[in-house]
């Protein structure tokens, strides 16, 4: 199983599941309400229809445990594992109301985490035998990069800033209303200097000019943007390991060897998170 990230915290996803069972049931989940006896016991089980990574074992367990705390989960496949087709990863058993109401959230959320999960370790093992890390991005689903994130780092991959708190990232737009790179990392190690931070500073660069002021201005990683190959190694020779890098912009899985061989230090890629398709899973009930 993979380590857990740092922001996975309780508190987060208290509020994270609290806003998403809000969302979805509202006054009450009418539909079970109106059919199912209040004291009826059931089990269920969470049946994998595609060969996948799972992901998101933890969280269902999060879902299940917030809404009804005397459900119980037998886990036979945990996360980061490989799932086939007709396995079963976990059983749930307890009040049959709760299983019904808390069925929709741990299926979109292990749906979509699987997928992550399952795409990003087919990128990741392609980096096997070098030293460069698989990175994600910023570009998640709004109010639910908690699971994104997190099955980003059961795949195999590394998580990149959680979000715009926790690392200084100077961008082309941060450069070109501030005026220069080196002015702009000199404002932002003001900066962190006065509000006594421990953030480090990464600029974004989109030719070699740009990556020599970068270096000149003490950046602590130098993102190489969409360049090709042959540039991304001048840049690396440049950079000499001062600092790190970062290859990103339209990555490829095909690239990712060849990238790799520049001797950058990071490969981030949104597509790890924006463009993973759902896993098909089912909770489907166990009749007694």
């Amino acid at each position: 199983m993979s380590k857990k990230p740092k922001y996975i915290t309780d508190k987060n996803l208290k509020i994270f599941i609290k806003n998403a069972l809000e969302e979805d049931i509202q006054d009450g989940d009418h539909s079970t309400l109106s059919t199912i006896p209040k004291d009826l016991i059931q089990s269920a089980q969470l049946l994998v229809k595609e060969n996948c990574i799972l992901a998101g074992v933890e969280m269902a367990k999060y879902i299940f445990k917030t809404f009804d705390k005397n459900l119980e989960i037998e886990t036979f496949i945990n996360d980061g594992e490989e799932a086939k087709i007709g396995d079963v990863a976990f059983i749930v058993k307890g009040s049959a109301r709760s299983i019904l109401s808390t069925e929709r959230l741990v299926l979109n959320c292990m749906q979509r985490m699987s997928g992550i999960a399952t795409l990003t370790h087919e990128w990741d093992s392609r980096l096997i035998g070098t030293k460069t890390k698989l990175l994600d991005t910023r570009k998640t689903t709004p109010n639910f990069r908690i699971c994104e994130k997190w099955a980003v780092a059961i795949g195999g991959g590394t998580n990149h800033r959680y979000g715009l708190y926790d690392m200084i990232m100077l961008k082309d737009n941060h450069i070109d209303y501030n005026g220069s790179i080196t002015k702009a990392v000199e404002m932002a190690k003001d900066y962190v200097a006065e509000k006594k931070l421990k953030l480090k500073i990464e600029v974004e660069t989109r030719n070699l000019e740009e990556v020599e002021e970068a270096i000149k201005s003490g950046a602590d990683r130098i993102m190489l943007d969409n360049m090709d190959v042959e540039m991304m190694e001048k840049a690396v020779k440049l950079v000499d390991g001062k600092c790190e890098t970062e290859a990103s912009g339209g990555i490829t899985r095909d690239q990712l060897q060849e990238i790799a061989r520049t001797g950058v230090t990071f490969i981030s890629a949104g597509a790890l998170t924006h463009s993973a398709k759902n896993i098909d899973l089912s909770l489907k009930a166990l009749k007694k």
